[in-house]
């Protein structure tokens, strides 16, 4: 195929799987100019296993600035420019946006070249609603700033899409189930296209449980997929006290039982946490 001059190509590559690269991908990155990557070491395995020699120049968060200038004369000379980032679509959650604005507010033409996005994997496999969705990246790394973050979006009536680290799942999934809910349903979805791949439908308080019993879930690259509020906010008393404690104690211990009942169902926390003791009793 003939490259288009003077354009920015944005190019999608796998995120796992070599081969699901597309072959219309697989020929720009094989006839532009220069290829932009987030780390070249990366992009330049993925070249060579395709047996393609190409001009690489790095692009990452912390030379993006400076580097666009160049990447810009060059397109605007005519030249091609294909930017990938080290997995899948770039500028969703990797570098990549700030050249696309400059190339943009410089005339320069975008073309995008659709491929692998782990976003989208998930959506497909997580068997969660994907009508309406949203993808908020990744959570504050603090556990205050993480659970304000979560506050803010638990009435969210779309599904959520979220990155977070391995390190910080359990963590993670800790919050959410306490501040959305052990019932609401979740999606984990681990090394997606990968050898160890994991694909577990449950509740989050069923992940709570999945990821503590297998510390292989707490490794490679992770994707959480929550369904959303089903309920607008002021709705939580119609839930029966009872039937909340008995869904909620089997996944946590009673003083966090208790406070998610009063949550979910408006009594005080007191309340709740004598009516979990005396169930647990």
């Amino acid at each position: 195929m003939s490259i288009e001059p003077g354009a920015l190509h944005v190019v999608s590559t796998p995120i796992g799987h070599r081969d699901d690269l597309g072959a219309r991908a697989r020929a720009v990155l094989a006839g532009v100019d220069v290829v932009a990557a987030e780390d070249t070491r990366h992009t330049g395995a993925l070249l060579n296993h395709l047996g393609i020699q190409a001009e690489l120049r790095s692009l990452h968060e912390h030379n993006e600035a400076a580097r666009i200038p160049e990447l810009l004369a060059h397109l605007q000379a005519g030249g091609s420019v294909a930017l990938v980032s080290d997995a899948g679509t770039p500028a969703v959650s990797d570098p990549g946006f700030r050249l696309v604005v400059a190339a943009h507010e410089a005339g320069i033409r975008v073309v995008p070249i659709p491929g692998p996005s782990a976003v989208t994997a998930a959506l497909a496999a997580a068997g969660q609603p994907t009508d309406r969705f949203l993808f908020v990246g990744f959570p504050p790394a603090k556990s205050g700033n993480r659970q304000q973050w979560l506050r803010d979006l638990a009435r969210e009536p779309a599904t959520l899409v979220l990155f977070e680290s391995c390190h910080r799942i359990e963590a993670t999934l800790g919050d959410l189930a306490e501040i959305f809910g052990v019932l609401r349903p979740a999606t984990l979805c681990r090394e997606l296209t990968k050898r160890f791949e994991t694909v577990h439908r449950s509740t989050l308080g069923g992940l709570v449980d999945f990821v503590h019993a297998d510390a292989d879930q707490r490794r490679g690259e992770i994707v959480l997929v929550i369904a959303g509020a089903d309920a607008p906010a002021g709705t939580a008393q119609a839930i029966d006290l009872a039937t909340a404690l008995d869904a909620l104690l089997p996944e946590l211990p009673p003083a966090r039982a208790a406070a998610v009942a009063a949550r979910l169902t408006g009594v005080s926390k007191k309340e709740a946490y004598q009516a979990a003791m005396a169930r647990k009793g």
